[in-house]
């Protein structure tokens, strides 16, 4: 599916755990690509007669090449000196033409440092390829993915993570599975009573045949908070596909909204498919016909 993968890598255990989400998602003849942003700080090297950057940059290298080599990948090795872990990102997948980023957490918070500063969100906010973020302690798991759930709600978004699910579900024989949660609007709650259950039900049964129309996914629908239960959701699925309304790689993640909860709590891989990601995706030839020349997925 994605054939030009970087890997936010540093020397935390995310590393790990971002390459091994990327050699899952790569496509057969993909190339893979590890990088490690630096901000190259002069006062730490304060007297001493050196290039600093060229000091920072031979320290990046060598942490790639142990990851490299640790992971037992092939992949070129880029590195660069930015003012933002972010900022380094973008522009080294706009340089390599990425189609996808993959960033690791922590367990000090998903997304470690790659989410946080205002420099970043501003840099990631106008990348080009959708994000994939991997949890905590992933690459000790299996890496098998036999599941894969898509978050829908009939929007174009929605319907873009279908078409996706639908093209990483049978590169790798796996089932495909939708999930929507309906909530009321407010208003129905004001006034004078009126019957809820009923309303909800109705609800959640037009969403569960929306989802059952589109003929090779297994329909899931309940009542709640999207984002809540979309994280409970995640627990039965090795791959979790959303798409976004923004621009961004991680779109309305950095706004904090369903994909941003959902970028903490979800308990399994994210996939998150941006505005731009789709456009690309449309241009290649990628969206719903070639989603569909898929063929259909069948549960195991």
């Amino acid at each position: 599916m994605f054939s030009n993968v970087l890997v936010g890598v540093d020397s935390h255990s995310g590393g790990r755990d971002a390459i091994a989400l990327a050699e899952v998602l790569l496509g057969k003849h993909g190339e893979l690509t590890l990088a490690n942003v630096y901000s190259g700080d002069a006062r730490i090297w304060r007297g001493a007669e050196t290039d600093h950057d060229t000091v920072w940059r031979e320290h990046a290298l060598e942490l790639l090449e142990r990851a490299r080599a640790q992971a037992h990948v092939e992949a070129q090795l880029r590195c660069r000196n930015a003012s933002s872990v972010g900022r380094g990102l973008h522009e080294l997948c706009e340089s390599i033409g990425a189609d996808l980023l993959v960033v690791g957490s922590s367990r000090h918070g998903l997304l470690g440092r790659v989410l946080l500063g205002d420099d970043t969100r501003a840099a990631l906010n106008g990348a080009s390829s959708a994000i994939a973020i991997a949890p905590a302690g992933y690459s000790e798991q299996s890496l098998a993915i036999r599941e894969i759930g898509v978050g829908y709600n009939g929007s174009p978004e929605s319907e873009h993570a279908i078409a996706v699910g639908r093209l990483v579900a049978a590169e790798h024989g796996a089932k495909l599975s939708a999930f929507e949660a309906v909530s009321l609007p407010s208003y129905t709650f004001l006034g004078s009573p009126t019957p809820i259950d009923g309303a909800i039900e109705e609800l959640v049964d037009d969403a569960r045949k929306r989802i059952g129309s589109l003929g090779d996914v297994e329909p899931h629908a309940v009542y709640g908070c999207p984002a809540e239960e979309l994280a409970l959701f995640s627990a039965s699925v090795d791959l979790l596909v959303v798409g976004s309304r923004d621009y961004g790689p991680v779109g309305r993640i950095v706004h904090g909204s369903t994909s941003h909860q959902l970028a903490r709590a979800a308990r399994c891989p994210l996939l998150v498919l941006t505005r731009a990601a789709r456009a690309a995706a449309k241009s290649n030839g990628h969206d719903r016909s070639a989603a569909g020349r898929a063929g259909r997925v069948g549960a195991h």
